[in-house]
């Protein structure tokens, strides 16, 4: 049964998400959609594959309660929403093993050297996303910026917990807003994805 809402509330958000009282079907493989925006990605990858959950999170609650409001009116069953940062949520909020894939398109690049720091990826986010991902799990990427990009491809490469494989490439109808207004400017996209090793 769809809740009367699909965003997620609690009033301490310090222990680890228990997923069989969120999703309807807790068995059924998560996808994760990091920073979802407006949820375009996010509501046809759902769609789509009704026979995964989706767990989508932004930290811009007024993106979230539009996004909200489509999921309730179009009846998309498997789907949550957390108003959290990511990072918080990959490293203190999701049960070990549970990520079947994690999908981060066009993260801030913090572009100014002094602000590197504020990046999502990092050593420490890998570590979180090694201890959550599922065997054989994936990490889907996709940025603009390509500097940020030859970063977060070297950050994989030199971690033996992950192997590269081949890039995912979203459906025409599963592209992000940003996607669709760089590839209409002719912006070059780096894409790269990463298994988590046996």
């Amino acid at each position: 049964m769809q809740p009367p809402s699909a965003i997620l509330s609690s009033r301490d958000w310090t222990d680890v998400l228990p997923l069989d009282a969120v999703f309807e079907d807790p068995r059924r493989p998560l996808e994760v959609d990091v920073g979802c925006g407006k949820g375009r990605f996010l509501l046809a990858r759902a769609r789509s594959n009704p026979g995964a959950n989706f767990l989508g999170i932004d930290r811009l609650i007024r993106r979230l309660r539009k996004l909200d409001a489509r999921i309730l009116r179009d009846n998309i069953p498997n789907v949550r929403l957390l108003h959290l940062e990511a990072a918080y949520v990959v490293e203190y909020l999701l049960p070990a093993a549970s990520v079947a894939t994690y999908h981060v398109f066009f993260s801030d690049p913090w572009p100014k050297r002094r602000h590197h720091r504020r990046r999502l990826f990092s050593a420490g986010f890998l570590d979180a996303l090694d201890r959550t991902l599922a065997p054989g799990g994936q990490v889907n990427i996709a940025t603009d910026y390509m500097d940020y990009f030859a970063a977060i491809a070297n950050l994989f490469r030199r971690d033996p917990r992950f192997v590269e494989t081949e890039a995912f490439h979203p459906a025409e109808e599963e592209r992000t807003d940003f996607e669709i207004t760089f590839l209409r400017k002719g912006t070059p996209i780096g894409r790269c994805s990463f298994r988590k090793a046996p």
